[in-house]
């Protein structure tokens, strides 16, 4: 049987299909650069202290190290998830 092995996302990859939303959740498909800038400062404020939420640890990205998450982020962006995650119905 095949679950979504022919996508990055699935069970033997391990990647979350929600990474194929990031990069349109910060804006990426309208403004490249403002959304790497978003990304840059959302990595900088963490982890952010909210209670009850994951916390990504510092990393201290350097600004090579911000473009190629964006340009990681910009790929998985065009991968076709297959509408997953499914989202109930409202």
């Amino acid at each position: 049987a095949c679950f979504d092995c022919h996508t990055l996302y699935g069970e033997g990859a391990r990647f979350a299909p929600e990474l194929g939303k990031v990069w349109l959740k910060f804006g990426g498909g309208k403004d490249p650069a403002a959304a790497e800038e978003a990304l840059k400062i959302w990595f900088d404020a963490q982890p952010t202290g909210v209670e009850g939420r994951h916390q990504m640890p510092q990393f201290n990205l350097s600004t090579a190290d911000v473009h190629d998450m964006a340009e990681f982020l910009r790929w998985t962006s065009r991968v076709d998830t297959q509408n997953w995650p499914p989202h109930a119905p409202k």
